[in-house]
């Protein structure tokens, strides 16, 4: 949330949203994250979504792209 915060997504909060999901759902992600209040989980969800750094998917697209003579130190 920190680097959400940094990155200025949390400073507006104009935007409502609304959807039916499932209690069980809605608690067990509660108890995984410690949060407690439906906003701040989806909050939490929403910027772990746009702060996501694509990992696999450039580790996948970089594949075979170092050049094999390359001098690792090991």
């Amino acid at each position: 949330m920190e680097s959400a915060k940094r990155s200025g997504l949390l400073e507006e909060k104009t935007g409502r949203i609304a959807g039916r999901v499932s209690a069980e759902l809605i608690e067990q992600a509660k108890a995984r994250t410690g949060l407690t209040s439906d906003t701040e989980l989806v909050e939490f969800a929403l910027a772990s979504l746009a702060l996501e750094d694509n990992f696999a998917e450039t580790f996948r697209k970089t594949q075979g792209t170092v050049d094999p003579s390359l001098k690792l130190g090991f």
